[in-house]
């Protein structure tokens, strides 16, 4: 079995790369649980959803194929979607070998191969809408849908060894490279939403054909390359900053407009230094990291801080980044798919650097920013994530396709990031380890069994016993392994301060720095046991003075997990806004395995403000406080209890 994206495993120019898909499983716990669910109720409902007359997926390549009558629904990026869908089963079926999965997808692809013309072109968009011709504007979204369509056939392709859908993509690859190879200024500025240089990397990884990785290159090459303005294959849709087009690649320094189109382009860009190795690449994905996780990034790990707003150059921009520190809290937007994609870029970059501060950031998102886009059954979803809801503020009504919602919903009619996060949930145990040159790394926690081959090609076999995230020790269990010496390095999150690790009982002299890797390399043998000790202490947590919004505010955050006051958890009628943090009260952490699908709350004392003003300015004197006793739930379980307020900051009062 192969590996999942990034299937980078003869890839010259990366410090660690994945391991296979499957050698990792999940056994109990946190992530075990999470999975459960994700095979039982995430893919199936998706499923009805996609396949059925609401979601409409399957039906818009059912009606291309000619098997079905009817018009196309649905965004323009919809069978993007749709193949997302598909990757989250193809892992699945990975993991579980529930055959049933893989005669549903055989069945998919039947319909998908109809729906391809004869020369490659598959976006149903265009194919059932009449008077638009391929490839004649961007709005439409065919290269979104097209890096999709490879991602997920190369992924089918590792998992089955079936080329069915593989065939589909290379014949589509291969009219995209003759249509956008060739300098023309038609095309010139056409590669955004930029999914497909991802897509051509993996099948240059998968067939060795390197006009794939070409093609990748030249789709950045072009990006900065053009005058700015609007022509016929840019009318109806922002342009500029907001597609990341004023400044080329290489040049960049800050993360400018839709956060998913960005992160996606640099996700792609990272996979193409890996292959080529070209520095000014690495450089420029340098400083665009540290611009996003440093100066534009949530305490969840989120990102893409406007649903609308404006870069520097007066570009207009949608669902993205803003100006550095502009952090609102109750109109955050920090889509869901866009969160995701900071955690997919970041963990290209650590395959690049193998630094463990970027493996902090894919944990970081994938405990809060992600899993907040899914209830605690699976079914309802979310696509904007703020860290502060009220009642009775906004227009959820205002126009036909309204992201913010109150609540999370059964169906999105802009469905990117359910099947997005579905296919994430689907394959974090692909995350959870990397191969060294002699050895492994340890990038995630969480109970599973190892089964997989050193780079040498040793088998080694592991298990990991943990309660994280609930708890910070994690116990290392040497199964299998060979004869010679090699290294296991173990990452010591940055909010791991005073961590210990024990070796068949006795404690390593090393200093466990903080945002780091320990590396023990020795003659391992079996029954050997390594113990990290993490203590999990709650902590509080503010923004830089120049987040204006949270000035004087805090957060309350325990190991990787940021934790939020929500109104079900106060008096009847209580405004979220008059809810106030003793910062002199302690918080006793208890874990409830029957509450929100398992997890740790926060108990403790909070203050409500009880005395109130009126107007947009008030007249103050010290206010008054009355005490109550309650609980902070993980961010990424609150409105699982009906419609709610929320907040993640807090104003603080100490007591000297």
């Amino acid at each position: 079995m192969k590996q999942a994206t990034p299937a980078n495993t003869n890839s010259p120019y990366t410090q660690l790369t994945s391991m296979n898909i499957g050698d990792c499983q999940w056994t109990t716990g946190f992530w075990a649980d999470k999975f459960e669910l994700c095979a039982n109720a995430m893919v199936p409902y998706m499923g009805d959803v996609l396949c059925g007359d609401v979601g409409h997926a399957l039906n818009n390549f059912k009606i291309a194929a000619g098997v079905k009558e009817g018009k196309h629904q649905g965004m323009f990026w919809h069978d993007g979607d749709f193949y997302k869908f598909m990757e989250a089963k193809i892992y699945v079926y990975a993991h579980t070998k529930n055959n049933e999965l893989l005669t549903e997808l055989d069945e998919y692809i039947a319909i998908i191969g109809k729906a391809q013309e004869s020369d490659g072109y598959l976006q149903t968009q265009i194919q059932l809408r009449d008077g638009v011709d391929r490839y004649e504007n961007r709005k439409y979204h065919e290269m979104y849908n097209t890096g999709h369509l490879l991602i997920s056939a190369c992924i089918h392709f590792n998992v089955t060894g079936q080329r069915n859908f593989l065939d589909i993509a290379i014949k589509h690859a291969d009219l995209l490279y003759t249509t956008f190879m060739s300098y023309t200024k038609h095309f010139g500025r056409f590669g955004f939403n930029q999914t497909q240089i991802m897509g051509l990397v993996e099948l240059y990884r998968t067939l060795g054909d390197k006009k794939y990785l070409q093609l990748a290159e030249k789709f950045i090459d072009n990006r900065g390359k053009y005058e700015v303005k609007h022509h016929a294959t840019t009318e109806g849709y922002p342009i500029g900053d907001m597609v990341q087009e004023r400044t080329p690649l290489r040049e960049s320094n800050e993360a400018v407009g839709h956060a998913v189109l960005a992160l996606y382009y640099y996700a792609g860009a990272a996979d193409v230094y890996a292959e080529t190795g070209e520095k000014a690449l690495l450089n420029a994905l340098d400083r665009l990291w540290e611009n996003v996780t440093t100066k534009k990034m949530y305490v969840t790990g989120a990102v893409g801080q406007a649903h609308y707003g404006a870069s520097v150059n007066r570009d207009m921009i949608e669902e993205g980044f803003i100006d550095a520190y502009m952090m609102p809290n109750m109109t955050a937007y920090n889509e869901t798919c866009a969160n995701l994609c900071n955690a997919m870029f970041s963990y290209r970059m650590l395959n690049l650097h193998g630094e463990a501060k970027y493996a902090d950031i894919v944990e970081l998102v994938l405990y809060n920013s992600a899993l907040s886009g899914i209830s605690v059954t699976g079914k309802e979803y979310f696509y904007a994530n703020p860290l502060r809801m009220l009642n009775n503020t906004r227009d959820y009504n205002a126009h036909e396709n309204v992201t913010e919602t109150p609540n999370r919903e059964p169906y999105l009619s802009c469905f990117c990031c359910p099947p997005n996060l579905v296919r994430t949930i689907a394959t974090v145990s692909e995350w959870a380890y990397s191969l060294s040159e002699n050895g492994f790394t340890v990038n995630l926690y969480g109970a599973n069994t190892l089964n997989s081959h050193l780079k040498d090609g040793s088998h080694i076999k592991v298990s990991q016993e943990t309660a994280y995230p609930w708890q910070g020790k994690v116990k290392l269990n040497i199964e299998e392994c060979k004869a010679g010496a090699f290294a296991i390095s173990l990452r010591i999150p940055k909010w791991a301060k005073n961590s210990k690790l024990t070796l068949n009982g006795e404690e390593l002299s090393k200093s466990l720095e903080p945002g780091s890797f320990v590396k023990i390399e020795r003659k391992w043998k079996k029954e050997d046991v390594l113990v990290l000790d993490m203590p999990m202490e709650v902590e509080f947590i503010e923004g830089h003075p120049r987040i204006e919004e949270v000035r004087n505010q805090i957060a309350v955050k325990r190991g990787p997990i940021v934790y939020c006051i929500e109104s079900p958890d106060l008096p009847k009628n209580t405004d979220i806004l008059d809810v106030y943090f003793n910062g002199n009260k302690s918080l006793k952490p208890t874990y409830h395995s029957d509450f929100l699908g398992g997890i740790t709350t926060l108990e403790g004392e909070i203050l409500i403000r009880k005395d109130k003003g009126e107007g947009i300015y008030r007249a103050v004197q010290k206010p008054k406080w009355t005490p109550h006793k309650t609980q902070l739930v993980p961010y990424f379980a609150w409105s699982n209890r009906g419609q709610a307020e929320m907040t993640v900051f807090m104003p603080v009062v100490w007591n000297d």
